[in-house]
């Protein structure tokens, strides 16, 4: 087992584009390997990156001293028994980039012998334009932790969290944040429509009016509400559209939204118990 080398156990979007990151970075693809059961997956990843893939994530785990977990949630438990001897033998860095799946869970399913990192990675990953919230345990090196980083900084930006406590909100964010995102479109689409812009137009000016804003706040340096501010003229359009919102309490709103969705991981969590 090459400790450098990093096996992907799951072959599906999100670990496509962390491969696709990789190797686009200058890491070899001799040292990448894939564990995928649908053999379309397995000859897709292996004609378009040159990567070694495997059926058995015991045989693609072997290879590797970097594991990252790219399988649905509720498979976990199954995939990291059939780990459990690999994991006992090579003590290795694990990466899980599943959602509700605590740390202190996939070191129990390990059978306590793998240094863990949780990582909540979100869709626009798959641009090379994610956020990754990220999690160690005590038994994490340095050097491990700077491998984690390295993997999944491919995606996008990385945010370490200290109280793995907060995984939770990092999901209700970030994770799940871009369907907000998609939800605030699609209702700006409908209002457009029915002022009586034609769908491409609406389509159009929402879309690239929510991508300059995002790269306002990512550019500018500026706080949220400091931007708003400068946008806001006194007794103007936007200020009228603004007191709207907040008559209808969608501060209150969106913090009910995140709460939800906290509280729906940390219940995700407990019946992963």
């Amino acid at each position: 087992m090459n400790t450098h080398s990093i096996t992907f156990v799951g072959g599906g979007n999100m670990a496509r584009s962390l491969i696709a990151g990789l190797v686009r970075q200058g890491t070899p693809a001799a040292s990448l390997h894939v564990a995928e059961p649908v053999a379309e997956l397995r000859d897709a990843l292996r004609a378009d990156f040159g990567v070694s893939t495997y059926a058995s994530a015991a045989e693609a785990a072997a290879q590797g001293g970097v594991w990252v977990l790219a399988v649905k949630p509720q498979v976990m438990s199954q995939v990291c028994g059939d780990l459990t001897d690999l994991a006992r033998q090579h003590s290795p860095l694990v990466v899980s980039i599943a959602a509700g799946i605590t740390s202190a869970q996939l070191q129990q399913w390990l059978g306590g012998h793998a240094a863990v990192v949780r990582a909540m990675p979100n869709t626009p990953a798959l641009l090379g334009a994610g956020v990754t919230g990220l999690f160690a345990t005590s038994a994490v090196s340095a050097e491990q932790r700077a491998q984690a980083d390295q993997v999944l900084a491919t995606a996008g930006r990385t945010v370490w969290i200290e109280d793995e406590a907060k995984m939770d909100a990092v999901t209700a964010v970030s994770g799940s944040g871009p369907a907000y995102v998609f939800l605030l479109a699609e209702a700006m689409e409908a209002a457009a429509r029915a002022q009586g812009l034609p769908a491409d137009a609406a389509h159009t000016l929402v879309v690239q009016t929510l991508l300059g804003a995002s790269r306002m706040l990512d550019e500018s340096g500026e706080a949220p509400a400091e931007l708003r501010r400068r946008v806001t003229s006194p007794n103007g359009t936007t200020q009228a559209a603004i007191e709207s919102f907040q008559g209808d309490a969608f501060e209150a709103i969106v913090a009910r939204a995140i709460e939800a969705a906290t509280a729906r991981g940390k219940a995700l969590s407990a019946a992963n118990d």
